[in-house]
């Protein structure tokens, strides 16, 4: 998923181009910019089909995919929701560099689009925050991510299985390749036995990421970790457990020749589920006696991306994760594995303009031993401004 383009600096012109238009007002320079895609997905499900609305139309979602049913033949969606906008402000006020951006699109929650007639979507915050100097407060991508590892797809949120897909508001200290933040805490939790998710927002120690950038002419590498308190309080049951939960990320882009690289993530720990593979497993399971106790999970990505000619490149991408599942206590129904392999090409015929195709192959297994996969290509054409 290739990541949105960085603000301008606070010194650059407000000259137009194809990442933004700029202008100024007072001491800040304000620019504006973002893209417009159209998705066509012809997705085949090896095991039953999603339900109408489900973000698995939309997008690849490990957690989603049918398992145990029957095949029901190959479905087409097109989709304009990917559109995003954007809006950054950057400049020097009393002597403190000083910048903001506010970012949507409309990848909304199911229920919000309608495919019958008008096909509306409702807008979606991503991104809001302001910075003075070394500080970051607002809305951003976790401390825990380096957006730079993200391989270019064209499936929305690309190898999900592995990627840290988290924006939360927060607070962030940078100094140079050094940064550690506060960041908004949330527990998700299996009930003992199995059953339906219960996100029980009942912390109250914000969650503490660090993370330190190592950058070289060769390429770049960042280590990050995360420590937690994961808390669930329910009165009527007598129940109010917390339990610590830790991760550890490694990730890295190293350039290959002029043009080519190899991207990769590398995240393991306990109690971090929501922060990997977009809470494919849940960071903690209740026990008979109503105590937490966290879940081990293990994921990550390769990817390695290829310069054909000027305007055409292509990247190659598996991902996997692994779920270490007390199974005495989530029972057999919930997620063991996921992996997802894709590989896409992408020609860009003018300055702005991005048109290709991706196939991918996901499959979802439970601790059961049932499975179900999932075979989609999608056909796309974008326009940055």
């Amino acid at each position: 998923m290739a990541a949105a383009p960085a603000p301008a600096p606070a010194t650059a012109p407000a000259a137009p181009s194809a990442a933004g238009k700029g202008f100024r007002v007072g001491d800040l320079t304000l620019n504006f910019g973002g893209f417009i895609k159209t998705d066509a997905k012809i997705s085949n499900y090896g095991d039953g089909a999603p339900g109408a609305g489900d973000t698995l139309q939309d997008f690849y979602l490990p957690g989603s995919i049918p398992v145990g049913g029957r095949s029901e033949g190959t479905d087409t969606d097109f989709s304009a929701r990917q559109t995003r906008f954007w809006l950054t402000a950057d400049g020097n006020v009393s002597g403190h560099k000083v910048g903001a951006r506010l970012e949507m699109d409309f990848q909304a929650l199911p229920g919000t689009g309608d495919q019958r007639t008008t096909n509306p979507s409702t807008p979606a915050l991503r991104r809001a925050f302001v910075t003075i100097d070394n500080w970051l407060v607002g809305q951003e991508w976790t401390t825990f991510v380096n957006l730079n590892t993200m391989p270019e797809t064209a499936d929305y949120v690309g190898p999900v299985e592995g990627s840290l897909i988290v924006r939360q508001p927060q607070v962030r200290y940078t100094r140079g390749p050094f940064a550690i933040a506060v960041e908004n805490p949330e527990t998700t939790v299996t009930p003992f036995r199995g059953g339906a998710r219960i996100v029980a927002d009942d912390n109250l120690m914000p969650d503490i990421v660090a993370r330190y950038l190592v950058t070289r002419p060769w390429g770049e590498f960042q280590v990050s970790g995360l420590v937690r308190q994961l808390t669930y309080e329910d009165v009527p049951l007598n129940i109010d457990s917390s339990v610590m939960g830790w991760g550890l990320s490694a990730t890295g882009k190293f350039k290959v020749g002029e043009q080519d690289d190899v991207r990769f993530v590398l995240t393991g720990g306990e109690g971090i589920g929501r922060y990997v593979g977009l809470n494919l497993s849940n960071d903690a399971v209740l026990d008979a006696s109503g105590k937490l106790e966290a879940i081990g999970v293990i994921g990550g990505y390769a990817a390695y991306r290829h310069v054909w000619a000027p305007g055409w490149r292509s990247s190659l991408i598996a991902a996997h994760q692994s779920i270490d599942n007390p199974t005495s206590l989530t029972g057999l129904g919930v997620t063991k594995s996921a992996t997802s392999v894709r590989g896409n090409l992408i020609y860009t015929p003018l300055a702005g303009l991005d048109v290709g195709a991706e196939l991918m192959f996901g499959e979802r297994k439970l601790e059961n031993n049932l499975s179900g996969d999932m075979t989609r290509l999608i056909l796309f054409a974008k326009y940055g401004f």
